[in-house]
């Protein structure tokens, strides 16, 4: 098995993680330390859970309880989406592009965790 980097469940939430960053830049200053930063902490979030997971693949429970956190931490993500739409941070079709992503990454967390074994776990 290769690095972390290989997966695409990697690759989806880096990338979801980066796409929130740069669309919570237009957020209102007064949300720098609410909304902006939690949205942005959650996403990042979801990503180092998983490159976390991926060292713990050694251990079949630390994996799957890794990739928990990962998929808590995505739906909060959604969550904190659903708060910038109904704010009017996003416009609905950002919204629904995002919450996508993210409805993806779930899939992807939710297969590692009922399929370890193909993650190199034991």
């Amino acid at each position: 098995m290769g690095d972390f980097s290989d997966l695409l469940a990697d690759k989806r939430s880096f990338e979801l993680a980066m796409n929130i960053f740069e669309v919570s830049k237009s957020f209102p200053k007064e949300e720098m330390y609410s909304l902006t930063d939690q949205i942005r902490r959650s996403s990042r979030s979801t990503n180092i859970c998983l490159v976390e997971a991926y060292r713990k693949r050694r251990y079949r429970a630390h994996f799957i309880s890794k990739l928990s956190d990962s998929d808590m931490e995505n739906s909060e993500t959604k969550g904190w989406l659903k708060f910038a739409l109904e704010c009017k941070y996003l416009a609905e079709e950002r919204y629904t592009k995002l919450t996508l992503q993210s409805d993806e990454i779930g899939k992807l967390l939710n297969h590692m965790m009922n399929n370890p074994e193909k993650y190199g776990v034991i």
